[in-house]
This record gives C-alpha cells, structure tokens and sequence, in this order.
C-alpha cells in the first residue's frame, strides 16, 4: 500500500504496509495507481513527486504468495497476468503524470519491483545497502517485448546487456558508473533526504506539467508508442 502527502508544491508518495518487501499485487498496485491519480488531479504549475519507502527493500517484485495461492496453474497464471496489467497501467500513470519524478532507492528492487524506480525521470540509491536485479533470466521467465522497451528507453549498450542478460545484483555504486542511477548516498536517511530536496529543486523551476509529461513522452517515444500514449502537440507558444 501507499500513502500520498503534498507539502507545499511537492508530493511524497510513501510505500507503506505490513508486506515490509512492498511486493506487488493488484491491490498494492491500484492503491500507488490511485495516488498518483490524485497527485494529478491536485497538481499544479512547478509540481513534483518524490517515492520513498521504509526497511530493506524498496520493492521485491510481484507478490507470488498471492500469485500462487489459488490451487491452480492455470489461475496462477491468470493472476499473474493480471498483475502484469496492473503494472504496465501504474506505468502509464507514471509516465503520463504532468511533474518531475524522482525515485529515492533505499533498499532492494528485486523483478518486476525494479520498473517501480525506473518509472521516475531520476533515481537517487543509497550507497551502502540495496541493489537493483532483473531475476527474470534465473527464474526462467522471457522479458515481455513491452518492458524490454521500457529497458531499452531507460538504459543502452552494455548496460542494459548487464542488466537484463547478466541475472546481477547491482550495487549503487555499479549503477552510477552504467548511468542508471543519478546519485548515491550514505544511509536511509542520506537518500530520502536527497530524493525530496532533487525534487524540490525541480518543483522550483515552475515547469508546465502537461509540457513536461508530453516531452517526457516524446523522449521514450517507442514505449510510449506500445503503451499507446504517444505523444501530442499541445499548441504553439507566443512569440
């Protein structure tokens, strides 16, 4: 589950609940979902959103205890392939939302949980503990074409090879050096604090949201493309 506050022009989304791994489901998913709805609709000129979470990891994948507690494969599939649904709609939410985004990483984002991060336009880790890893290699499972474009936009070259071809857990440090991450610090509190005060810098630049989310949009145009929230123009500025 999630909370949302606003403080002034910023919103800080919180992963919160009882599952302390954050793993997804289509709960969990509808209430980030719904959030991020709400930041939207409350959003204004020089917006921005931080996410934060608590504990060791930031988000551990998709909840496979729920996934499989149905008696069946053929429903395990059906509820995996619904909370693939639920994701790849957080996603849009995410990429459609009209602010800057920031992700402050203080634990692991193991599997389906390392989309959560790469959502956002910056990825701010902690440097002594977490690390990002696309298992889907070691658990036999082929990357859908839609979220091997979503690496595709959010990294290249040998980083995206490491990533989703190697099965490594990589450590912030390995993640700034690939250009995956923007920053590192020290400790939970070193990353939150540094997550909110990126965010806040860009909150004060007073961009327009919908020409911020629409440029967004351009620069991942592939995606975006599958996703099917291409781009639009939004008119011509005065001269």
């Amino acid at each position: 589950m999630c909370s949302l506050e606003k403080r002034g022009n910023l919103f800080i989304l919180t992963l919160t609940g009882k599952n302390v791994e954050h793993r997804l489901n289509p709960e969990v998913l509808s209430s980030i979902i719904s959030a991020l709805s709400r930041a939207k609709a409350k959003s204004t000129r020089g917006s921005a959103l931080v996410t934060v979470s608590h504990g060791k990891f930031f988000c551990n994948g998709f909840d496979l205890d729920w996934v499989n507690a149905t008696g069946s494969k053929q429903e395990a599939q059906q509820r995996f392939d619904y909370s693939l649904d639920c994701l790849t709609q957080l996603v849009q939410a995410f990429i459609s939302l009209p602010m800057p985004t920031v992700a402050a990483v203080n634990g692991h984002a193991a599997a389906a949980g390392v989309v959560i991060p790469l959502c956002h336009d910056y990825v701010v880790m902690r440097r002594d503990r977490g690390v990002l890893y696309v298992n889907d290699l070691e658990m036999g499972l082929k990357i859908p074409e839609l979220y091997m474009a979503f690496f595709r936009a959010k990294t290249s070259g040998w980083a995206l090879r490491d990533l989703v071809l190697r099965g490594l857990k990589i450590k912030g440090e390995e993640l700034l050096k690939m250009g995956i991450v923007d920053a590192v610090y020290d400790g939970e509190e070193g990353v939150t604090n540094a997550g909110m005060k990126m965010a806040d810098d860009l909150a004060r630049r007073k961009w327009d949201g919908e020409v911020y989310a629409e440029i967004r949009k351009g620069l991942y145009s592939e995606f975006c493309g599958m996703l099917g929230i291409a781009s639009k123009a939004i008119g011509t500025p005065k001269l």
